[in-house]
């Protein structure tokens, strides 16, 4: 009979235990999830850094290239001739992209998302139905 009650209360202290147990897995869960994040986070902010180095190699780059091509074009023309036409071309390009920028602008069309997220707070709420 002795045995009998002791695993009666083994049993019960288990079951007793149950909560203290999943709320030191959810403890230990976010503890991990915490660690990594901030692993990734800090994986991520190197790796912006490094690329804003490398776009300002890139940029100052491009501009010695473009140094380059009116020193080019000054042995055929004047040196200012060969300067606003460097400048105009460069105008050109941003007029382009300018253009090309505005057209993606207006082919996007925000509301479509916006709209998908309304449906889906409402489907939660049980107020409509999903597609």
């Amino acid at each position: 009979m002795s045995t009998q009650a002791t695993e009666k209360r083994g049993l019960f202290r288990l079951i007793a235990d149950v909560p203290a147990l999943i709320v030191q897995l959810f403890r230990d869960e976010l503890e991990s999830l915490k660690l990594e994040i901030t692993k990734k986070v800090k994986g991520v902010a190197v790796g912006a850094a490094l690329l804003a180095v490398a776009a300002t190699f890139a940029f100052l780059m491009l501009i010695m290239l473009l140094i380059a091509a009116v020193f080019a074009l000054a042995q055929v023309v004047p040196a200012w001739a060969a300067a606003l036409i460097v400048a105009g071309g460069l105008l050109l390009v941003a007029v382009v992209l300018v253009l090309v920028g505005l057209a993606q602008f207006k082919r996007g069309d925000p509301g479509k998302v916006a709209e998908s997220v309304k449906k889906d707070v409402n489907t939660i709420k049980g107020i409509g139905k999903r597609d």
